[in-house]
């Protein structure tokens, strides 16, 4: 080889250098850090998976306690759907709460309803009497207690020489969702 194709072949490989310094290094360094950028996002990744797979049991609790708490609730509405009867729900159970505790219903009032997005609310006034005035207290704690939840919103008692005679209003919440359209009596 000459002098001459030494030289050239020196200047190729300097130029062949410089193209890869130009170039490829250029290049290499991308693809590290784009590596780098893929490395970093499997490991928040992982961490997002070991934090969930670490929470699962807790999650797995407050699943079965809302579940719970679901049927708790359902539970405390009366299941039917319509005025007529929820009032006759409502009726009944007060009924049978009236007959433990000693005390007679006398009478009912035409059941009042409001209904309001899927809920319905119905108010029934019922006329009481009874003998003993502590057959009342026994009353009122049972449809404070009662399942479906009732509510008393009014309550009147006198006395009527040996009877204790007066008015209580329950009210009792249903779901309305499947109602159709009927008149709220």
């Amino acid at each position: 080889m000459t002098n001459r194709e030494k030289k050239i072949l020196l200047l190729a490989a300097a130029i062949g250098a410089i193209f890869i310094i130009n170039q490829a290094f250029p290049a290499l360094r991308e693809t590290y850090a784009d590596r780098s950028a893929e490395i970093a996002e499997i490991k928040s990744r992982i961490d997002r998976e070991q934090r969930l797979f670490s929470d699962s049991e807790q999650w797995q609790e407050r699943r079965e306690k809302t579940q719970l708490e679901q049927a708790v609730l359902e539970k405390s509405i009366i299941s039917e759907t319509t005025v007529p009867l929820v009032s006759t729900n409502i009726q009944r159970v007060v009924r049978d709460y009236a007959t433990a505790s000693g005390i007679s219903i006398t009478s009912t009032k035409l059941a009042e309803s409001m209904r309001a997005d899927d809920w319905l609310l119905v108010e029934q006034e019922l006329s009481i009497q009874t003998a003993a005035q502590g057959n009342v207290l026994e009353f009122l704690r049972s449809i404070e207690s009662s399942t479906p939840k009732l509510g008393i919103t009014q309550f009147s008692l006198r006395r009527n020489r040996n009877q204790y005679s007066g008015t209580i209003t329950v009210i009792g919440f249903s779901r309305a969702s499947a109602v159709t359209e009927e008149r709220d009596v």
